[in-house]
């Protein structure tokens, strides 16, 4: 497989023109990166499989990977964060229309990470719901447009991946959207600011979690401040220029019993630079019910998860569906 890996992958474990100094007790090893074009798009049957093959190494050793020539423009991308950073520049009575109302928000604006902790932990958030009807703010003017435009893109993307996903875990390429029901899946995009001028003991910026759904795509505005946990140890995420960071979620580590497991992740401030994200966790229906699939359970290895509905596990904890809340602590046995 590493002979495989040569051939359809190029590590880039730094740009050094875009990295900034996050760093915070983690190491910088290397992070696959995985060429959309060969894995999706190209012509040559051999070169298509061995892409294939690769993703599915990468799937169940890392759990993450860079996503490179994925065909969303650059100028989307930037789009898109320009107009958050917008967001986030205007007043907090502006913003406040967006506060918490009730359990119903498909926009929200908020402090830290949970109600009431945002004195702790450095982040201003704004979540919406892009999939399957998407609403954005009204302000500023052109922000909802320039969101659109990257949620749709961003979906299409995500969508052909479900495609390969499948196809490396041995089914048609459509098991995945028949499992969750992805016509009507339920995504979650949280919007994020992460400002300069911390103190020493608050260098955190978003505490460990995972990410519930299936597949998460993350674009940033300045490289560095994402770390992942992998075998136990911290390492930074650097990414390569032009690329969107893709992480598995929750729910497909419970459908397949543990092969393909989301990874945990935090995330560290930097003193020099405002940190601006998009995180989308794409997620099955609000109603499949998410259990391992009998595929993937044996006499010798039983079912090592709960099943459990999607709208049930988002809003476990008392959480609601715009949260976008891991609840895999509950669903492991």
């Amino acid at each position: 497989m590493a002979k495989i890996a040569s051939v359809v992958l190029t590590q880039n474990l730094s740009d050094t023109q875009r990295t900034t100094s996050f760093n915070h007790s983690a190491n910088d090893d290397e992070i696959p990166t995985i060429d959309y074009s060969m894995l999706i798009c190209s012509n040559d049957p051999d070169q298509r499989l061995k892409a294939l093959q690769y993703l599915a190494y990468v799937c169940e050793e890392y759990g993450f990977f860079y996503l490179v020539n994925h065909g969303v423009p650059d100028s989307v991308i930037e789009r898109a964060l320009n107009g958050i950073s917008d967001f986030f520049n205007l007043t907090e009575e502006e913003k406040m229309d967006y506060e918490k109302k009730d359990s119903t928000d498909r926009i929200r604006w908020g402090l830290g990470f949970s109600p009431g902790d945002h004195e702790a932990v450095k982040r201003e958030y704004l979540k919406v719901l892009p999939h399957p009807k998407f609403q954005g703010p009204a302000k500023p003017a052109g922000f909802r447009e320039a969101l659109e435009d990257y949620y749709r893109r961003d979906r299409e993307v995500i969508i052909n991946l479900a495609k390969a996903v499948s196809k490396t875990l041995g089914f048609e390429e459509n098991y995945l959207e028949k499992e969750f029901e992805l016509e009507t899946g339920a995504d979650v995009s949280a919007m994020n600011v992460y400002p300069p001028g911390f103190k020493p003991n608050t260098q955190i910026g978003l505490p460990a979690h995972y990410d519930p759904g299936y597949l998460v795509s993350l674009v940033q505005n300045v490289n560095g401040g994402l770390q992942l946990n992998y075998k136990q140890k911290w390492i930074n995420v650097d990414m390569p220029s032009n690329a969107l960071f893709i992480n598995i979620g929750d729910h497909v580590e419970v459908l397949t019993n543990g092969k393909y497991k989301s990874p945990m992740h935090r995330v560290i401030l930097n003193n020099e630079v405002r940190r601006v994200s998009v995180a989308t966790v794409h997620g099955p229906s609000l109603d499949t019910f998410v259990k391992p699939a009998p595929e993937f359970v044996v006499e010798s290895h039983p079912p090592a998860y709960r099943g459990m509905i999607y709208k049930d596990s988002l809003e476990a904890n008392g959480y609601n569906e715009i949260d976008g809340k891991s609840c895999i602590a509950q669903l492991r046995l």
